[in-house]
Formats: C-alpha cells, sequence, structure tokens
C-alpha cells in the first residue's frame, strides 16, 4: 500500500481545509491508492499520457 499523502493539508490546510481534506483523503487516500484496480506504474503512465496528449510539459 502506499505512504498517505498530506501534501494537501501541509500547504493548504488553513487556507482551504475542505480542499486539503479531499485531496488527501478522496483523491490520495481512495482513488489513486485503489492498487486492486490498477496498480501505480500503469495509473501513472496513464496520468504522463494524459498530460502529454493535452500538451501539458515543459518545452
Amino acid at each position: 500500500m502506499a505512504e498517505k499523502q498530506t501534501a494537501g493539508r501541509d500547504y493548504l490546510g488553513k487556507l482551504a481545509p475542505k480542499f486539503a481534506e479531499l485531496n488527501d483523503d478522496v483523491l490520495f487516500g481512495e482513488v489513486w491508492a485503489r492498487e486492486d484496480k490498477l496498480s501505480a506504474r500503469d495509473r501513472s503512465m496513464i496520468t504522463i499520457a494524459a498530460l502529454l496528449s493535452a500538451g501539458l510539459y515543459p518545452h
């Protein structure tokens, strides 16, 4: 299992606590960490492919 993410709370906890909670607990805690559905490697490859196809990479 992946290590629990806390970046949302670390950087946004005081400014936007609900967003930080959703970022850490839902996005990374429940969605990203579902290793039984899709491996971390495959999720990363899909993310990279989506970013590249959208043109969201440094030139």
